[in-house]
């Protein structure tokens, strides 16, 4: 960027646990800096302007007033995501969001339409998409190199003790965060096969249960099988009740070949003997305090984020392409969810 082009001026609203991986980030880039920093609880906004940059607020509706943003990054309980980028977006401010969308489908589909309408951009955070991993089996797929995806599957067993759910205000529940590890977990395994699969769904079957959370409203372990139009059956499988955060898996079964991959590492198998491999490569950016399941890649989404709103590129994950991933779980939850209640 040269020394004469403004850079586009950021907030960050929401300092909790996730906000350090738009933090950093955002400090981190050459077209961006960070102007404030919001919380509720203004000594966590405090603690992160003084390491970050920028000035701290406890109220969203202060900052938009006081501040010039060109862009905010919403880390917010997940019923609050599409409130406040519909607030952002018609004061013509550009909003990142991290997933989900919301916790249901009308407010996500009302705030695709309020960017549309007020001309910003609306992205949402899938970073694992931007894994060497993810785009190695990604291109395998869209190339014709693995021929079609016949079936596919992913598990994840990982940890959320109690401590997890208790200390929040607002985790384990349907009005706040609209699930559990469907929505907060499983959300990016469920995101990368649809991705790869690249069909619209033709039907879902799956269970809910709460085995092992007797303080939560919400599932703590699901199940299922979704049939794309295309043919693929995809099964699923994800718990939080497992000792560790052991890396998740995903398998592709393909006419031309076989794949096994997570976050870090893919292995394709052809047919015919020979095989691909992608491990991750080294970003010299240190998140500190981020989680390791949460990747290292919110910076290169975040980049694009900012190179689409220069022009240089288009948006990759917009809000309308997310949206097909919002779908398919709100309609996890519609369908299962019935049976959880009858537990």
């Amino acid at each position: 960027m040269s020394k004469n082009t403004r850079k586009l001026k950021v907030g960050v609203i929401g300092c909790g646990r996730i906000s350090v991986m738009h933090l950093v980030s955002v400090a981190s880039l050459e077209e961006t800096e960070l102007v404030a920093c919001c919380d509720i609880r203004l000594d966590r906004a405090e603690a992160a302007a003084r390491e970050y940059g920028g000035r701290a607020y406890a109220s969203y509706e202060e900052m938009f007033d006081k501040e010039e943003l060109d862009a905010v990054h919403l880390c917010l309980p997940h019923y609050l995501h599409s409130k406040v980028a519909i607030y952002a977006f018609e004061r013509g401010v550009n909003v990142l969001t991290e997933k989900p969308m919301d916790i249901d489908m009308e407010s996500a589909l009302l705030a695709v339409k309020r960017a549309k309408e007020c001309g910003v951009q609306f992205g949402v955070i899938f970073q694992c998409r931007y894994n060497r991993s993810s785009l190695l089996v990604k291109d395998a797929v869209t190339s014709g190199r693995l021929g079609k995806v016949i079936s596919a599957r992913s598990t994840l067993t990982w940890s959320r003790p109690r401590d997890y759910y208790c200390e929040s205000d607002w985790k384990g529940t349907w009005d706040k965060e609209g699930g559990g590890v469907i929505i907060d977990q499983a959300i990016h395994s469920l995101d990368l096969v649809r991705w790869v699969v690249d069909s619209e769904i033709e039907s879902i079957s799956c269970t809910l249960s709460n085995r092992g959370h007797d303080c939560i409203e919400v599932e703590d372990t699901a199940e299922g099988l979704v049939t794309f139009k295309n043919g693929v059956r995809y099964g699923f499988y994800c718990m939080n009740n497992y000792g560790c955060d052991e890396p998740i898996e995903i398998r592709l079964y393909c006419e031309k070949g076989r794949v096994v991959f997570d976050y870090d590492h893919a292995y394709i198998t052809y047919n015919d003997g020979t095989t691909e491999e992608a491990h991750p490569d080294k970003i010299h950016l240190s998140y500190g305090g981020g989680k390791d399941y949460w990747g290292l890649h919110h910076v290169r989404q975040i980049k694009q984020f900012y190179s689409a709103l220069l022009g240089k590129e288009p948006l990759e994950i917009t809000g309308e392409e997310a949206l097909k991933t919002h779908e398919m779980v709100m309609n996890i939850y519609n369908i299962g969810r019935k049976g959880l209640e009858k537990d």
